[in-house]
């Protein structure tokens, strides 16, 4: 893995996009695009992307969850399935 492949200016960007289109879809690694020096986006592969997209939604049921347990929304097991078998027992009726 050699990082210097991984950071490329908008203008190389502009005339070589098919090729860095390929790069990234290759390796899975993002591409850092540069302006005038600075960092200013990124490209992925979408594979990449949507794991990522998957990952954070994980990652914000996670923080829900403990958001509830530290403000005492929380049910015992028995009454969390008691509650499920009434609400699947009024869908059915």
């Amino acid at each position: 893995m050699n990082i210097k492949e991984d950071i490329r200016p908008i203008s190389y960007i502009k005339a070589n996009a098919a090729e860095i289109l390929a790069q990234v879809n290759e390796t899975h690694r993002p591409v850092y695009v540069t302006q005038n020096g600075e960092a200013k986006a990124v490209l992925l592969d979408t594979e990449s992307y949507e794991k990522m997209k998957k990952a954070l939604g994980i990652l914000k049921l996670l923080t829900q969850g403990e958001r509830d347990i530290a403000d005492g929304k929380v049910l015992s097991q028995e009454d969390f399935f008691s509650a499920m078998d009434r609400d699947l027992d009024n869908i059915g009726s």
